[in-house]
């Protein structure tokens, strides 16, 4: 088996490639870059070529042939991007305006990779979609400028050949795959007017009637869009900044379906919380959302956003189908702990449950096998390094950088699409030479009043089992109803609050309650005939719950601010005080 797949690595040691299984050696094809200064590096779509800024050039190499093609002296360029055919290289440097106050030089470039020219350059200064967008076979390109949508055709950027000029266009996405290419523009609120999402086939921009679909909705400071691969449907996450609710810390958000056929709906998510993550399958008729307040759900949809699988509940805030769509990974990471769940999607079978703690990044190989997860900096300085995984559950290479040094980013060289078939899936963990990673358990958090007393099995929460949700023989096949949705979480609310008080009564027998136990009983309290007292003890209870819901909400995994940190600190004190006063000390 041939090394097929490289892994390019950027950090403080300098810029270099590693080959991909089974040989994890350094790659002589591409010679090291020492440079501690390398800020920007890219694979074209196609993996053939390979550029980078080192702090003094950018270059650009031919990976197949290890052939230097050009080198361009522009030692600022801190991003760069390939078209999809290999015709042009796009570089941004940081805009900064002349000593006298004067509008600064062109930031933007745009140069021809067979002649190494410069075809245009543009002002561009925000880094946020700095790069141009074109449509695959490069007929047409895209760029956001004030608010517009300007359109240039078979990289001729001197002429503007269409503008999709609307109130303010705050963002757009084109579609992926073969022509006609289509549009998704995102135009902001204003003035009491909703924010809105239209799809248009290019160029037929002439007025709202031209619009394949539109989608309005009032709660939105920003969204992300998503086509899938096959450009029939797009993904809209619309998000706020606040839940003025105060529901959430993390503001509210909202998934919304829109078909280039016209067809638009809600995505009814049966969880309250945010939305964490949003992939569509490679097969372009599925996708899978993961949402709600910790322990997450995972639902996979289908093109009517029906739910068709749910994964249940777990610690999990992302999601990542394989380049071929028969596998999926359901992650926790960033604040999580690093468990991954690998599905098989054809069976809705679980395949391995590996745990990568302390990972910054996650990427699928393009041959449908490998995983790369890694610990990068700046998110995380210490322990920087990476793994390559089988998705089996198999460590099959772990590098870690030495501790004086930082690892920035790593990433697969690309391949198209069918250049690795798709394998039968595996069960069985793949041998390595490496010992398998078994996590330690983590051990729950226990106040102080219960610290010396025997441990019990309660959970602060109950984890719901995955369930096919696909209507059996006989079942109906209609949209769960709003009502019907209501009614659910009804059931769900009831079911949670039965199974606290059954956990409750597991806590130990009546004579060793502690004032914690007393707090949650059900049972109208005693008084102690003296009003002041009882109003004391009424106090240091509402404290005592307020603590409660905190150390829940820290569980979940919610930071918590310094002043609510200080409050569960004085636990102890305040349960010393009630029991005192119920005492009558």
């Amino acid at each position: 088996m041939s090394c097929l797949f490289p892994l390019a690595v950027r950090g403080s040691e300098g810029l270099y490639m590693v080959n991909g299984p089974p040989s994890f050696t350094e790659s002589v094809a591409f010679q090291r870059d020492s440079g501690k200064n390398c800020k920007a590096v890219a694979f074209s779509k196609d993996g053939s070529l390979f550029g980078w800024c080192n702090g003094e050039k950018v270059n650009v190499v031919n990976v197949t042939r290890a052939e230097l093609l050009h080198s361009f002296d522009l030692p600022k360029t801190v991003c760069l991007e390939f078209s999809p055919k290999n015709n042009v290289l796009a570089t941004w440097q940081a805009y900064a305006t002349a000593k006298d106050g004067t509008a600064g030089v062109p930031n933007l470039q745009l140069h021809d990779l067979r002649t190494g020219k410069c075809l245009k350059s543009f002002v561009q200064k925000k880094m946020q979609n700095w790069c141009p967008c074109w449509a695959e076979d490069e007929s047409i390109c895209a760029r956001n400028v004030n608010n517009e949508v300007h359109f240039f055709e078979n990289n001729n950027f001197n002429t503007i050949a269409n503008k999709l000029h609307l109130q303010k266009v705050s963002d757009f996405v084109l579609s992926p795959g073969a022509q006609p290419t289509k549009v998704a523009v995102y135009v902001p609120g204003s003035k009491g007017a909703p924010s809105f999402v239209r799809l248009y086939q290019y160029p037929n921009f002439g007025g709202p009637q031209s619009a394949l679909a539109n989608k309005s909705f009032f709660k939105a400071d920003k969204v992300t869009m998503l086509w899938n691969k096959k450009a029939t449907a797009v993904l809209v996450v619309a998000s706020t900044e606040v839940d003025k609710s105060g529901a959430s810390y993390y503001g509210e958000q909202t998934l919304h379906y829109l078909a280039a056929s016209g067809e638009s709906a809600v995505v009814q998510l049966p969880k309250n919380g945010p939305i964490y993550d949003v992939a569509w399958s490679p097969n372009s008729v599925e996708f899978c959302a993961v949402y709600g307040f910790m322990p997450a759900k995972a639902t996979v949809f289908n093109l009517k956003c029906d739910p068709v699988f749910d994964f249940g509940t777990g610690p999990r805030n992302a999601a990542y189908y394989s380049p071929h769509g028969h596998i999926l990974v359901l992650a926790g990471f960033g604040n999580l702990r690093g468990q991954m769940e690998v599905w098989d999607v054809k069976n809705y079978k679980l395949i391995s449950k590996p745990v990568a703690s302390d990972s910054t990044y996650f990427a699928w190989c393009p041959d449908g096998e490998h995983i790369v997860t890694a610990t990068c900096a700046p998110r995380l300085r210490v322990g920087n390094g990476y793994k390559i995984w089988h998705y089996t559950g198999s460590v099959l290479h772990s590098h870690e950088v030495p501790a004086d040094q930082e690892m920035w980013q790593v990433f697969w060289q690309p391949f198209l699409d069918g250049v690795f078939p798709e394998r039968a899936v595996r069960y069985q963990a793949v041998p390595s030479e490496l010992p398998r990673a078994e996590p330690s358990p983590a051990q729950a958090y226990r106040p102080p009043a219960l610290r010396n007393r025997p441990a019990t099995s309660s959970k602060l929460h109950e984890d719901e089992p995955p369930q096919n949700m696909k209507p059996q023989l006989g079942g109906s096949d209609k949209p769960v109803s709003k009502i019907a949705l209501k009614n659910q979480r009804k059931h769900e609310a009831k079911k949670a609050a039965k199974q606290e008080a059954k956990a409750d009564a597991h806590q130990g027998p009546a004579q060793v309650r502690t004032p914690q136990n007393i707090l949650q009983n059900t049972v109208p309290a005693m008084t102690t005939g003296d009003p002041e007292v009882d109003k004391k003890i009424k106090n240091l209870k509402k404290k005592l719950k307020a603590i409660e819901q905190l150390k829940e909400q820290a569980a979940a995994g919610k930071q918590l601010e310094k002043n609510q940190v200080e409050k569960i600190q004085k636990e102890a004190a305040l349960l010393k005080e009630l029991e005192d006063l119920e005492l009558g000390v």
